[in-house]
């Protein structure tokens, strides 16, 4: 599922514990520090940064939606300075799952890929233990004289179940980035620009539109539409 991420475009994210840390700086300046030295040796255009301060274990984390929303509006990649900061929060994992955002450690940048990785080993073998499970228990009810019957022989059908669901998946993402984008396209529309002068807007600004390309205003107008 390819979504064409801009890798030399990032949006920071810092997380720290206590609200004294935040006002102090402590443990901030040292992961600002360490994203900005990572930045430098490579293109880079830093988009945002957004700090949170909450506890690590708290699976509410505004900034944190706010990172991957900017992320989906810039195309842009997610960057943290160190991977312990949050790698031990499932809820982190989880979010960065859902996301559909791409992300990067400082501190270990084949985390990405690693993560990844790992998160797939764990899947699949979830995966077969469903599977185990499921054939035992179709076993014992077959054992039992249950008349057992399926999509065998019915692959279109099964065919077109898929289809949906990656249409459904593809619609939710359209949806998010038609959300993320409304704000800043209604506060333009409030003073008085045109769907096409919103369109040059967003060009100038550098936000790609959903497919790459131009912005132009028939664009502008179906994002808006979808998003109400």
């Amino acid at each position: 599922m390819a979504k064409c991420w801009d890798n030399s475009r990032f949006i920071a994210y810092y997380r720290v514990s206590t609200d004294r840390q935040g006002r102090s700086g402590l443990g901030l300046e040292a992961q600002r520090e360490a994203v900005h030295s990572f930045l430098s040796q490579r293109p880079h255009t830093l988009i945002a940064e957004k700090v949170e301060i909450e506890s690590g274990r708290n699976a509410d984390r505004p900034e944190l939606a706010a990172a991957f929303a900017l992320c989906r509006l810039h195309r842009a990649t997610l960057i943290i300075a160190k991977l312990d900061r949050l790698a031990r929060s499932v809820a982190f994992v989880s979010n960065i799952l859902e996301s559909g955002v791409d992300f990067v450690a400082a501190d270990f940048p084949e985390a990405n890929r690693l993560t990844i990785h790992i998160l797939s080993a764990v899947a699949e073998h979830e995966a077969r233990m469903i599977s185990e499970r499921t054939k035992a228990a179709l076993r014992a009810a077959k054992a039992r004289g249950v008349a057992l019957g399926g999509d065998r022989g019915n692959l279109p059908a099964v065919a077109a179940r898929g289809a949906q669901a990656s249409a459904a998946v593809r619609s939710r993402q359209a949806v998010e980035r038609a959300r993320d984008l409304a704000p800043l396209i209604m506060s333009l529309r409030d003073t008085g620009h045109s769907f096409e002068a919103i369109a040059n807007e967003l060009d100038d600004r550098g936000i790609p539109s959903a497919r790459g390309g131009l912005w132009t205003g028939q664009k502008v107008s179906r994002l808006m539409r979808r998003s109400a």
